[in-house]
Formats: C-alpha cells, sequence, structure tokens
C-alpha cells in the first residue's frame, strides 16, 4: 500500500499520490475517530477530564494545557468520549503536517514527506491510540512546532524565529514537564555548531528564554504558592527495585516494540544514531537539533528503567521526532551510498509501515467491531473499559442505602464516578488530598456515605483510627468480554465524615506518583 502512494517522480504520480495518501490517512482518521468515540475512557482520562472541571491554573501530576483542551472541546462536543479526545485527533493531524513540512524543508522529496505522514499511522502508539488522551497530546504539537521554528530559523538564518521557538518550548512545558528533556537538543542546536558565538550575542535568543518564563509564569507561581508541590511530586520517585532491575527494564522495551513496532522502533533508532553521527561530525545544527531531541529522552528513560517502572506513555513525545529522522536519514543515506544496504532501505522502510498499518488497522477493529477478548488481564484498554457497570451497581446501592455521597481512596475510582455520574452526585477521593488543589470541595452533604474500593483494599488501614464504621453493602465486578478484572467492595460508611483540607505532611493529604 505505501509503495502504491510512494510511486515514481513526475507531476502525474505526484498528483495520484497525494490522492491515495489523503485516502490512507483520511480512512485512518476515521477509525480512531470511531475508536474514540465508542471506546470507554481510560481512568487517567477521565481524571483529566476531571481537571478540566475545575477552576485552577495548575494540578499536582502535570500542567494545566491538557486540562485546558478538554475543557474546549468538550465546550463544543459536549462530556461525550469523542468530546474528551478531540484533541488527540487534532494532535495527529498537526504532528503530521508539521512532520511533513519538516521534512519537505530538509530533503524536498515528496516521497519522503508521503513517508513522515505515513509512520505515525503505522504505529499503535500514534495510529490508534493518539485518540487516547494524556498530557502528550498537548505536548507533541508543540515541541514539533518548536522544532519547526527552529528549521525555518536554520533554513532563513532569520534569528528572529528563536521567538516562535520560545513561544512553542513553552507551551510544550505546559503540556508536560518531560518537555525539559528537549532543552539539551535545542542547546546543542545553539552551540555546538560554528555559529554559536552569533546565537550567543542574538537579542533573539535570549529574549525566546524570557517568552519561555512568560508562558510558564503560571506553572511558576501555582507551584511557588503551594510549596512546589507538583515538582516536588515529580522528582519524588524512589527506585522500586534494589539495584538494577532486568524485570523493568523488560517491560519498558517490550512496550516499546509492542506500541512502535517490531520493525519500526529499529528502523528509527538506527536512523536517529546514523543521523546524530552525521550531524555532529559535521556540526550541522538541525540533525544535531532532531537526534538529540530523540536519544536524550530515549536514555533518560532508559535509564530510569533499569530501577523503576516506565510509563507507557512517558516516551511517547519522542517518537515522532525520532519518525523525521529515520525519513531524513533514509533520504540522505540512500542518496549518498550505493551499497546494497543502502538501496534496499527505503523498501524495508515501506514493508515496515504496511505491516505496522495493518496492524493498527486489526486493533482497531478489534476494538471497535470485536466481541472476543484474546488479550485477557493484560488487555491495556479492556481492563479499564468496564467501570460503567461498577458505577451503576455503586449508584444503585448508594440509593438503597441511603447514602447521599460517596467516597474513595483511589483517584482513579473517584474519577471514574466523577464522570459516569457526570457529577451529579458528590464524590471525594479521602486521600492523597494534595491532588484536588483548589478543588471545590463536594458537598457532603448527610451522615451517611457510600465507600467505594477494590475489594482487597490496601488503602483501607487509613479509616481505623477515624471513626468510620464500614458495612458492606455488595460487591461489583469490573468486567469486559466475559473477563474479570477486579472485584469492587461497596461499604456503607457512618460515624466520619472526610477532611478534604488535611494538613500537609498528614496521612490523608501526601499523594505518591502514579
Amino acid at each position: 500500500m505505501p509503495s502504491l502512494v510512494l510511486g515514481l517522480p513526475g507531476r502525474d504520480s505526484r498528483a495520484a499520490r497525494l490522492v491515495s495518501l489523503i485516502a490512507i490517512v483520511g480512512g485512518l482518521a476515521v477509525l480512531r475517530g470511531i475508536f474514540a468515540a465508542i471506546v470507554d475512557l481510560r481512568v487517567d482520562e477521565a481524571y483529566y477530564w476531571t481537571w478540566s472541571k475545575e477552576n485552577v491554573i495548575s494540578y499536582l501530576d502535570h500542567p494545566p494545557l491538557i486540562a485546558w483542551c478538554i475543557r474546549a472541546t468538550t465546550f463544543v462536543f459536549g462530556d461525550t468520549n469523542f468530546g474528551v479526545r478531540f484533541s488527540g485527533l487534532a494532535a495527529m493531524l498537526i504532528m503530521q503536517l508539521l512532520s511533513a513540512d519538516i521534512v519537505r524543508r530538509l530533503v524536498d522529496d515528496s516521497r519522503y514527506v508521503v513517508l513522515a505522514v505515513l509512520l505515525p499511522e503505522a504505529s499503535l502508539d500514534y495510529g490508534l491510540t493518539m485518540a487516547k488522551i494524556t498530557p502528550d497530546i498537548a505536548l507533541i504539537p508543540c515541541e514539533l512546532a518548536m522544532i519547526w521554528a527552529l528549521v525555518r530559523l536554520w533554513q532563513s538564518n532569520d534569528l528572529r524565529w528563536w521567538l516562535a521557538a520560545g513561544l512553542f518550548g513553552g507551551l510544550a512545558l505546559m503540556s508536560k514537564y518531560t518537555a525539559i528533556l528537549l532543552l539539551p537538543a535545542v542547546l546543542a542546536f545553539a552551540l555546538v555548531p560554528s555559529w554559536r558565538r552569533r546565537q550567543l550575542a542574538s537579542p533573539w535568543f535570549w529574549t525566546s528564554a524570557l517568552i519561555v518564563l512568560i508562558v510558564i509564569s503560571p506553572l511558576l507561581y501555582w507551584n511557588a504558592v503551594h510549596d512546589w508541590a507538583s515538582f516536588r511530586f515529580q522528582l519524588d520517585r524512589a527506585p522500586q527495585a534494589d539495584g538494577v532491575s532486568g524485570r523493568f527494564l523488560g517491560d519498558f522495551l517490550g512496550l516499546q516494540f509492542v506500541m512502535v513496532g517490531i520493525l519500526l522502533l529499529p528502523i528509527t533508532l538506527i536512523g536517529t544514531v546514523m543521523m546524530a553521527v552525521r550531524g555532529y561530525r559535521t556540526r550541522a545544527p538541525v540533525p544535531i537539533l532532531l537526534s538529540t531531541a530523540m536519544i536524550v529522552p530515549f536514555g533518560f528513560f532508559l535509564e530510569h528503567g533499569l530501577d523503576a517502572r516506565v510509563g507507557d506513555s512517558w516516551l511517547l513525545f519522542a517518537w515522532p521526532i525520532g519518525f523525521i529522522c529515520a525519513t531524513v536519514n533514509l533520504k540522505l543515506w540512500h542518496t549518498e551510498s550505493r551499497s546494497r544496504l543502502a538501496l534496499s532501505a527505503p523498501n524495508v522502510m515501506i514493508f515496515a509501515i504496511a505491516s505496522g498499518v495493518a496492524t493498527v488497522v486489526a486493533a482497531g477493529l478489534y476494538y471497535v467491531v470485536g466481541t472476543a477478548n484474546y488479550l485477557g488481564k493484560d488487555d491495556p484498554i479492556g481492563k479499564e473499559a468496564g467501570f460503567a457497570s461498577v458505577v451503576a451497581a455503586a449508584e444503585a446501592e448508594r440509593i438503597a442505602s441511603g447514602a447521599t455521597w460517596f467516597v474513595t481512596t483511589d483517584y482513579r475510582m473517584y474519577s471514574m464516578l466523577r464522570w459516569h455520574l457526570d457529577d451529579k452526585v458528590p464524590v471525594a477521593q479521602i486521600n492523597e488530598r494534595t491532588r484536588y488543589i483548589g478543588f471545590r470541595d463536594p458537598a457532603l452533604d448527610g451522615p451517611v456515605g457510600l465507600y467505594v474500593a477494590p475489594k482487597v483494599d490496601r488503602r483501607r488501614a487509613l479509616l481505623d483510627n477515624t471513626g468510620a464504621v464500614l458495612q458492606t453493602v455488595g460487591e461489583a465486578d469490573l468486567t469486559w468480554r466475559g473477563f474479570r478484572y477486579d472485584v469492587y467492595a461497596l461499604q456503607r460508611l457512618t460515624g466520619w465524615k472526610p477532611v478534604l483540607s488535611p494538613p500537609a505532611g498528614d496521612a490523608f493529604y501526601v499523594a505518591s506518583p502514579n
């Protein structure tokens, strides 16, 4: 399929290439849109939706841009799955357009522009799960816009492009803290090539840094008045293993192979390394920028995975840059070398894209029209897709037991209760209150609440010295397509109401990193 899109040089083939590309990308976009609309929100997506309902300027876990995006899209499309996830669909398109224009400016060959557009479509991380909301959904367009501005700076030699780079860099930091891992690439772009004296002497370079500080000032202000809570939360990630553990590293690398692609991952890493060698050997600004922006985050999380878990979306922001590296390097390598390996590399890339797109389509159809559960307990979507029935059972027991509010000890259940009940019943997470700094306190009126928690509840001990009386009134299974993932206990709570503003350091105040 991608080979039909690439075609041969020529005016007619370019038109056919464009039509084929639009048809392929459009069809995959429709599949993503259907996935976004009908597949249940995952727990973190519902959590970010709760942020969008609060009038605060930042949050404990992440900067605020993803919440602002959700607030804007749900204003247009309502509090629906599609409304929450529309930002991801838009981010995918913006990512492809920016990647395509960066590649066009670097190699000026429409066939490789096509590759730049199709590479994300061939990866599960983007071809399907860009419909899943994470802070990276806001980060990816901002970081690529920053890189695009720096490519324009190099191409035009107009240092005023630093201003745009500063704006988009600031927005990237307002999306997710891991954007700081792009700073070494930006500094290397400015300081390693022979133009470093001109860059350092330019007022535009320093003004861009000032623009970054202005853009992130709400984030800095929120942290300053709340004892730098968000920064400390992110930095307080203790090792989860004594010494080096192959388990975490193996999980991290295995997940990357699955989500990026068994072929695309090595192709992308090899292309990035070759781009780095090319860039640093000749001190070429853009190859230095692109390769460093991929290598530093990958190396950072590779090291982190030696003794702790790496989240499934933590490297999501880096692979699009790696795809650009692989595409540009492929063109340069194919042009400069006549070796058998270099000549066959485009066909290998085309095969990787074709097989990757087929995998994305198969996975999309599995979730959109399938009825079986082939992955069991390991299904990443299925294990979070059955909360609607849990919440319905909890709501029925709340009414039957005379409770007027819900409490839980898990932000995930807190989020699902708010989402599926459309904020019509007060819900509070009694612990980790630092997650809700500045949030409106729910009105816990009445003496009876319903406590919802996993049947095996490791946080239950928090209630032992509160005077709370818990009476089990029911259970609810978390199931999806016939597989039971968990069992939730529904308990009538009397004799105590949660303290929603405990002092800092209190057992009910402190939150632990996910």
